[in-house]
């Protein structure tokens, strides 16, 4: 699988006097990271200038709203990220072309002190989400993310707040979630 290494689209700023200094913005919120992916894959010229490989997923590294960490991501045909969460930081996402799917889980995990958990009838959630839409979620959301188109690429904005302090993967058989790895930002970056 081939990949291609992140592109930071952050320019240049300088800063401004001392004294236009203002106090830190707040953090952004669910909403806000809903809204910026959602403008973001509006950008027909930013998403269809990534480049795309027909075996492996390819991303860019984004500037997200208040210091959040986003990412613009290819999907070739039957590629999936896996069950996963990405811990502390809430996030949004929002298919730009394409369909995805997506497979969650409504139930509030540990966040830590587990290895392997016994899910309850009755969690699993799937999301169709076509061109324009997305979703936004909480901290500890479990869910895996796919690509089930034979013959099309998707493309996805994806944000998060705060950035990913890691990635926590899963595997899956029947209602028992195992913990599998976890991954830094240094993994991935």
């Amino acid at each position: 699988m081939s990949v291609h290494p992140s592109v930071s689209s952050v320019s240049p700023v300088s800063s401004p006097p001392a004294s236009s200094v203002s106090a830190p913005a707040q953090a952004p919120g669910r909403a806000e990271l809903l809204d910026f992916v959602r403008r973001t894959a509006a950008n027909t010229e930013l998403v269809s200038s990534l480049p795309l490989d027909p075996e492996g997923r390819t991303w860019v590294r984004l500037e997200g709203p208040g210091g959040s960490e986003a990412w613009l991501i290819g999907w070739p045909p039957g590629t999936g990220t896996g069950w996963h969460d990405h811990a502390d930081s809430v996030g949004a996402f929002v298919t730009a072309s394409g369909e995805l799917k997506e497979n969650s889980l409504a139930a509030r995990l540990p966040s830590d002190g587990w290895r392997t958990l016994e899910l309850t009838e009755g969690v699993d959630r799937q999301r169709r989400l076509s061109a324009g839409n997305g979703r936004s979620f909480g901290q500890h959301h479990v869910h895996e993310v796919l690509n089930e188109s034979t013959d099309r690429h998707a493309i996805s904005v994806h944000a998060y707040y705060p950035p990913l302090p890691q990635i926590r993967r899963y595997s899956r058989t029947g209602q028992v979630l195992r913990l599998e790895q976890i991954e830094r930002p240094e993994d991935w970056q």
